[in-house]
This record gives structure tokens, C-alpha cells and sequence, in this order.
């Protein structure tokens, strides 16, 4: 298995070229540029002229290719327009709290899923698989930003029972105090976010469990007076897991990726955020690695599931 993971990381090399002269070139195509409303608002044509210039914006877009990748060897991703600051202090400083936020929304949905999805197809017709399948239907049913502007305006605004902004109270001194107010800061968005993502995991697990009901293997289990609670736990359960496993780290990258609306709406400082805001000031350097980043965690998200799966089920290998 590690000749084929390791031959999977050597095909995932020309993809990531051709991911990142794509993200470079769309970057480049923006409408706009990076200075103005940024420096002095009476500065003059010209001086916009100038800094475009001295900054290699008007070479051509090959030679600015080839200059952000010899940097980018160098572990030099840039100098960030808008924070005057290097790319990758910035992106290391917000990537603390997007991994968090998105490790604990992962942690939730599935403590919530897995449950939800066996209790489901266990009682098959009955009411709490009617009231869970309706559960699903309404969640799919709502865009994922309905959920967390309502979220936030009833738990946030009116309840007033969690923060609405930020990820770490300016008032907590301390380490322990530190830690307590991000977990705080980060209990609405994941609660959200990971009542979300159950959606598809409750309903592919629940069509699993109904279908390996009425399999041979339970059946005869069942034959042999195994049970019911053994069944489900040694039979039913770990073979319902399969498309779960196969999916576990699209999902996991899935949360980075669309970290962007969380952060968004709740104003929490990660990579999410620091997109949009690059995006709004024409920030190259940091759209470009912000992209790229993504992009080559989705691509090693097919890797994960594939190794994910290959662990719960011993039959299957990848090829």
C-alpha cells in the first residue's frame, strides 16, 4: 500500500502545476489592482502607475509566474498587499483557527451522525425514522447560509447564549481562559456546521443499515441466536461504515474549503475570511496561496478517503 500511496503523491505533481498556473492566471485576471483605495486617496494615476510597476504587475504574466514559483521554493509566498505583511504569516496565523473550528465541526458531525443514521435504519417505518428522515429533508432542503445567519440571530442575538464575532474573547487572561473562550467562540459555528454536514452521512448510513438487514451474513447471525445488539454492532455497522469511509476526506477537506461562509457570517478570523477580504481588496499574493492551499487539500483528500477505506474494509486495496 505505501508503494501505491507513494505513487499517488508522484501523479499528484503535475496536478498541482496545472492547479497552480490556473489559480495564477484567474488571480491575474481580476478586474482592479491592489493599490487603489488603499494608499492615499488623493495619490494620482501615476503613482498607482509606479507601485504597479516596481511590483512586476505589468510583466508579462509567464515571467510573474515563474519569479512567484522560484519564491515559492524558497518558502516565500509573497508579501500580502493589503497587511503589509509575508503571505505566510498571515495564512500561518488564521489557519490555527479555521483547523480548529473545522476539527471540531468534523469531531461533531460524526458523533451526531453515526447515532443518528444506525438509530434510523434500525427502526426503519417507524416514527423516530420518520422524524429523522424529516430532520434530513429540512436540513437539505436549507442553504447552508439560512442555517447559520438564523443560528446566529437566535442564539447569538436573541438568546444572547454565544458569541457572534471573533474567535477568542479580548477580556480572557491565561491560558486556561484562553482555551475556554475559543472553545466557546467556536461552539455556535461547529454546532451549525456540523448539524449540516450530517445530512448526507445519516442518510447514506441509514440506507446501509436497511439494506444489510436483509442480507445473508445477518440472516444468518440471526439463525445462530446471535444477538440482535451483536449483529449490529460487529455486522450491520462495520459494513455500513464503507461509504462513510469513502467520503471521510472529502469531508474533512470539505470544511476547509467552505469555511469561507461560516467565517464569513460569524466573523471569524481564519483562511475563510482572509479570502474574502483578499478578494475584496485585489490582494494577489494571498488569493493565489489561499487557492492553491485549497486546491491541493482536496486532491489529497481523494488520497485520504482511499486510504480511510482501504483501513475499514481489509479486502479492498488501493490501486
Amino acid at each position: 500500500m505505501w508503494k501505491t500511496i507513494l505513487r499517488r503523491i508522484l501523479i499528484m505533481i503535475p496536478e498541482i502545476i496545472i492547479l497552480s498556473i490556473i489559480v495564477f492566471l484567474l488571480a491575474k485576471a481580476m478586474p482592479g489592482d491592489p493599490f487603489t483605495g488603499s494608499i492615499n486617496p488623493r495619490a494620482g494615476v501615476a503613482q498607482i502607475h509606479h507601485l504597479m510597476e516596481v511590483n512586476g504587475l505589468y510583466d508579462p504574466w509567464y515571467q510573474q509566474y515563474w519569479n512567484w514559483v522560484v519564491h515559492l521554493f524558497h518558502g516565500n509566498l509573497g508579501e500580502s498587499y493589503q497587511y503589509n505583511e509575508p503571505v505566510t504569516r498571515i495564512i500561518g496565523q488564521r489557519a490555527v483557527n479555521t483547523l480548529w473550528l473545522s476539527l471540531f465541526t468534523v469531531v461533531l458531525t460524526y458523533l451526531i451522525a453515526l447515532p443518528m443514521g444506525i438509530y434510523a435504519g434500525r427502526h426503519e417505518g417507524k416514527l423516530p425514522d420518520t422524524v429523522i428522515r424529516f430532520y434530513t429533508y429540512v436540513t437539505y432542503c436549507i442553504p447552508f447560509f439560512v442555517i447559520l445567519v438564523l443560528g446566529i440571530w437566535i442564539f447569538g442575538y436573541v438568546l444572547g447564549w454565544f458569541p457572534t464575532t471573533g474567535s477568542v474573547s479580548p477580556t480572557a487572561n491565561g491560558t486556561f481562559a484562553t482555551i475556554g473562550s475559543r472553545f466557546y467562540h467556536m461552539l455556535l459555528p461547529g454546532i451549525l456546521g456540523a448539524l449540516f454536514g450530517t445530512v448526507n452521512i445519516v442518510q447514506y448510513l441509514r440506507s446501509e443499515v436497511v439494506d444489510a438487514k436483509s442480507s445473508d451474513y445477518v440472516r444468518t447471525a440471526r439463525a445462530k441466536g446471535v444477538p440482535i445488539n451483536d449483529i449490529y454492532r460487529h455486522h450491520i455497522f462495520r459494513n455500513s461504515l464503507l461509504p462513510i469511509a469513502a467520503f471521510a476526506g472529502y469531508s474533512i477537506t470539505g470544511l476547509l474549503n467552505g469555511a469561507i461562509f461560516t467565517e464569513s457570517v460569524f466573523s471569524y478570523p481564519g483562511m475563510g475570511l482572509l479570502f474574502v477580504n483578499s478578494i475584496s481588496y485585489r490582494d494577489y499574493t494571498v488569493i493565489t496561496a489561499l487557492v492553491l492551499l485549497f486546491g491541493i487539500l482536496n486532491i489529497f483528500g481523494t488520497l485520504l478517503s482511499d486510504i480511510i477505506l482501504s483501513i475499514v474494509d481489509p479486502r479492498i486495496r488501493i490501486e
